[in-house]
């Protein structure tokens, strides 16, 4: 990893999760589901969404203090979805990120339970934006509404279990991917630009870089799936193959996979011109995401 990037994260890390932290102290809950909420939030985790957000202000040279807030909110999103990933009625995993999963530890009635809590809680904090004027802050309630439901994320689950043990084309595949992975890392991209009162022109430029990491993002994760090892990935290698499911692979076989990879890499990269910077971090974690070995 690039010592930039590095840097970066390691300053940032923490503050998000002292942040989420502080979200889940403040809600009234039972016991147990705060504490079933609390074991997703704290197993682990890259936080390349929330970190994507506070990126694009850095490389925008924009502050906003409610930015953290902002990268807290697709965290909390992004973890309830993993929660209830691992379900037996969904993926059925045992393990996530080398721990057992939530339903595994509280039950399932629980684990359902704690993912709905950490999605309304997203849109709370949200709600309670200070920096922000209310108009954007709508927009940005907005954006992760359609992120996060039947035009995004969740669409893309139904398409992905839709399209289970059938042969899908590679339009049909990326369309899965582009909703049920891509739209939470599109939606760090543009909360960014909306914080800093990106122009239209160039918050195009950036969404053309978020569409491409989003690709890129989970192809790399269809290969990891067969060239990593358990240990590694922190969940069961091989479990695409086991449930049949239409991969970049599967359609284009490890090196067309590797191939297309690369060419999202470059479009990427390519996106970003317009901010005129020799290593910007945006462009420093699309190298992490195509490079990254879990």
């Amino acid at each position: 990893m690039h010592k930039k990037l590095q840097r970066f994260i390691s300053d940032y890390q923490p503050i998000i999760e002292d942040k989420m932290n502080h979200l889940l102290a403040a809600t009234n809950v039972s016991d147990t589901l705060k504490s079933s909420m609390a074991y997703s939030v704290n197993a682990g985790g890259k936080r390349i969404r929330p970190l994507l957000v506070l990126a694009t202000l850095e490389d925008l040279g924009v502050q906003s203090d409610d930015a953290v807030t902002v990268a807290c909110a697709v965290e909390l999103i992004h973890t309830y979805s993993l929660i209830h990933d691992d379900l037996p009625c969904m993926d059925d995993d045992d393990y996530r990120r080398g721990k057992l999963t939530n339903h595994k530890v509280y039950g399932e009635s629980v684990a359902v339970l704690a993912g709905d809590a950490l999605q309304t809680l997203a849109f709370e904090a949200l709600a309670t934006l200070q920096d922000t004027s209310a108009e954007d802050a709508l927009q940005l309630i907005q954006l992760l509404a359609k992120a996060s439901g039947s035009a995004g994320m969740v669409g893309g689950q139904m398409l992905d279990i839709e399209g289970e043990s059938k042969r899908l084309s590679l339009m049909e595949l990326e369309n899965v991917h582009v909703n049920k992975t891509g739209a939470l890392l599109s939606f760090s991209i543009e909360a960014g630009a909306i914080l800093a009162g990106l122009h239209q022109q160039k918050t195009a430029k950036l969404k053309a870089f978020a569409w491409n990491i989003g690709l890129a993002f989970q192809i790399q994760d269809d290969i990891l799936d067969i060239t990593s090892t358990t240990e590694a990935l922190g969940k069961p290698v091989g479990s695409d193959i086991s449930s049949d499911k239409s991969t970049y692979p599967s359609l284009l076989g490890l090196d067309g996979a590797k191939e297309r990879l690369a060419e999202h890499h470059r479009l990427a990269g390519e996106a970003l011109a317009f901010l005129e910077k020799d290593q910007p971090l945006l462009g420093l974690f699309a190298d992490y995401i195509v490079d990254r070995q879990s």
